[in-house]
């Protein structure tokens, strides 16, 4: 049976297993869409380079065992050594709070599926949930038709979230290849700040999909800063959706670190919608084998005097496939728009390939705006240089590429995150070396 097929026969006994039922009517609505749509394929433009073909041929069960047996050892090995952080653990979608540390106390926190079925919060849910999420998209549409997963967080005006909150998805104890949809729920309100730290693991040898959507909030004169650590096994397919709208005089970040993965295609958007805003995208991808990771963003400057920013540097070896797709639209009405488009990558192997196309489209006269992209290998001047000092091939491989990728990271203000990439960066280069 088909992926498509699975999802159609399966939604009313998805709903079923729903104890809130008020958005019954826009899940009908949103699974019509997606069925309309259907999944894109490489005719489609904007998935010309990216061939989903292998995950939506897998059967897949919709409804994960609760069960598992994750050990605080388990845990303990994907912490960034944060013990000042909160985290929050999921575990086969379900929120766990023996496993969490959460002393959040001037914000309103709750798992996806239990703010759905709070009363309280259902005007909140009406005034922004699905606000700004793409209406035309198939996963999209299939993740407001089945969301279920993930969390909601409002930051009330003023609170200052000391802690960064690293939110663990965990997938284990799954004896056929499961499917997610995770939802999250990010509202930021005047004045606030909040950083919040993402990651998704598969303990499995069976497949898991995960089909996730964030929104993101950020009012006036507010701060959110969103990291995605994607270090996952050769097991698990991601296809993540992230929409962030923001207000005047607001700072919004969404870094995005992919080391692992067997798919991974991320999909941003950012909304200014108030002068004097800044966006900053970036983005750190190393990957080898048969792996692929796409990278979709855009940024939409709506009002005057609003600055963009993004930098994304690529690794790839050995057979693995990278793909950048980067656009900025500015309005006639945003004069005084600085937007700034970086990708650049270095291609280690002869099989490895990258296809980078990044894109303006600007309808106002007063702009500074810039794009460009780099596709070539590790300069044979430089590794001699290292190499002639006594320094191993391997290694002076490893110190150039550090190099590369390091102003990818600067405007990370968590310095253990900043020490788990320096260190996954290591890993993944097969070097000892400490940057």
């Amino acid at each position: 049976m088909s992926l498509n097929e699975q999802i159609l026969n399966n939604h009313s006994e998805f709903l079923s297993t729903l104890r809130h039922r008020f958005l019954d009517e826009t899940r009908v609505e949103a699974l019509g869409k997606f069925a309309q749509i259907g999944f894109p394929t490489k005719k489609d433009e904007e998935y010309k380079y990216t061939n989903i073909k292998e995950i939506i041929e897998k059967d897949y069960n919709f409804f994960p065992k609760e069960s598992h047996n994750i050990t605080k050892e388990q845990l303990d090995e994907l912490h960034l050594g944060e013990e000042y952080f909160d985290w929050i653990v999921f575990v086969n979608g379900q929120l766990h709070k023996e496993l969490s540390k959460i002393s959040i106390e001037n914000a309103e926190f709750l798992s996806f599926n239990y703010a759905l079925n709070d009363e309280n919060h259902k005007d909140v849910f009406d005034q922004y949930f699905n606000t700004i999420a793409a209406k035309d998209l198939a996963f999209t549409n299939l993740n407001q038709a089945y969301c279920k997963y993930g969390f909601f967080l409002k930051v009330p005006k003023n609170v200052v979230i000391e802690k960064p909150i690293h939110v663990f998805y965990l997938s284990q104890n799954q004896e056929e290849n499961t499917f997610y949809n995770t939802r999250n729920l990010l509202i930021v309100e005047d004045g606030a700040k909040v950083e919040v730290i993402e990651s998704h693991h598969n303990f499995d040898e069976t497949y898991v999909f995960t089909n996730s959507v964030t929104e993101i909030f950020t009012s006036p004169n507010a701060k959110a800063d969103w990291h995605k650590l994607q270090n996952d096994s050769d097991t698990s397919y991601l296809v993540d959706h992230t929409f962030a709208k923001q207000e005047r005089d607001s700072l919004t970040t969404v870094n995005t670190f992919s080391f692992g993965g067997k798919i991974v295609r991320n999909n941003l958007d950012f909304i200014q919608n108030g002068p004097n805003i800044n966006s900053f995208m970036n983005g750190i991808t190393i990957i080898g084998k048969d792996q692929l990771v796409d990278h979709h963003t855009a940024v939409h400057h709506n009002q005057p005097n609003c600055e963009s920013y993004q930098n994304y540097k690529g690794i790839f070896k050995d057979k693995s496939h990278g793909v950048f797709n980067g656009k900025v639209f500015v309005d006639k009405i945003a004069q005084k728009t600085n937007a700034y488009q970086q990708n650049n990558n270095v291609l280690l192997s002869e099989g490895a390939t990258i296809d980078t196309k990044p894109q303006l489209e600007i309808f106002a006269d007063d702009v500074k705006c810039s794009h460009g992209c780099t596709v070539g290998q590790l300069n044979e001047d430089a590794l001699f240089y290292l190499r002639a000092r006594g320094i191993s091939k391997k290694e002076a491989q490893a110190l150039l590429l550090f190099a590369f990728a390091n102003d990818a990271m600067q405007n990370i203000d968590i310095e253990p995150l900043k020490e788990k990439i320096s260190k996954l960066l290591t890993e993944k280069l097969e070097v000892s070396i400490e940057f």
